[in-house]
């Protein structure tokens, strides 16, 4: 299994030899037994190049978590259980990851050279054990309730439409102003075509909105804001640097805008290693920095 994991990283037997310290044909002789074990073709190999198939390519997969888990296995018996180490393979919002959190991630590499991350980008609630993930960074919704959450931060939700936008369309100045503007729809927000304001008083209250772009990222939809589309309503991470250059307005702002806890997510079966703890200590220790 180490062998055909280093063949699909390395991108080829010669690469994999070397990388090892084995012979070309021992690392095909591997990965030849491997197959004839599984009954499956697991790699496609033609005079020039070699690549997964689409079985290969799923027993990667899960080989690469297995042997990860092996790794922490032994090193717990070997008394190195609380040294930080191995494969971590998260998952986080693009806009968050993007804006937000990649100097984060790149500190934290820095911080723990042992610690090899694998950073899935997706705005849906994956899966822990399809994805073999071992964390997750969410924003709003946890997801199941089989997990451990910590919260390490929050965001808050704001409106805001282009300039333009605004001199063609007039400018809100109540919630319920927006039933007769062009609003962008995100795909994945946990109340659908409601968007939420406070009152004076802290009372919530629920506009239902309209118009006709859906999208499943949030940046698309405030760069299309930006174009004079309509008016987008997203985190404080993607509208406020927008908003600061003058390319949006900050709508409504006597309102008060509804705030999402940022947490760290991870399965309860994991909740003792020292890479996970490591990475959400540091990130709880970033934002609180920020």
């Amino acid at each position: 299994m180490r062998v055909f994991c280093s063949v699909i990283e390395a991108g080829g037997f010669a690469a994999a030899a070397d990388q090892m310290g084995l012979s070309t044909s021992a690392v095909s002789r591997h990965v030849a037994q491997l197959e004839a074990h599984l009954n499956v073709c697991l790699l496609n190999r033609t005079t020039r190049r070699m690549s997964p198939t689409a079985e290969g390519f799923a027993y990667f997969e899960r080989c690469t978590q297995l042997l990860a888990d092996l790794e922490e296995a032994e090193a717990s018996v070997a008394g190195e259980a609380r040294r930080p180490r191995g494969r971590l393979r998260l998952t986080a919002s693009i806009a968050l990851a993007v804006l937000r959190l990649a100097p984060a991630f790149a500190a934290f590499s820095q911080a723990h050279p042992e610690i090899t991350l694998d950073i899935v980008l997706s705005d849906k609630v994956a899966d822990f054990t399809e994805e073999g993930l071992d964390l997750a960074i969410r924003v709003g919704r946890v997801g199941s309730e089989n997990v451990v959450a910590r919260q390490i931060g929050e965001t808050a939700l704001l409106a805001a439409a282009a300039p333009a936008y605004l001199a063609r369309a007039g400018t809100p100045l109540v919630p319920d102003d927006l039933t007769r503007h062009a609003c962008f729809a995100y795909a994945f927000s946990a109340t659908g075509n409601h968007w939420e304001f406070e009152d004076s008083r802290g009372e919530a209250l629920s506009v239902r909105i309209g118009g006709a772009i859906k999208a499943n990222n949030g940046m698309l939809l405030a760069q299309m804001a930006v174009a004079g589309s309509g008016i987008v309503y997203g985190p404080c991470f993607i509208l406020l640097p927008l908003i600061e250059r003058g390319l949006l307005v900050h709508l409504l702002p006597d309102w008060g805008a509804k705030r999402l806890p940022i947490h760290v997510v991870y399965p309860t079966r994991r909740h003792l290693s020292a890479k996970v703890q490591a990475m959400t200590g540091f990130l709880a220790q970033w934002f609180a920095n920020q």
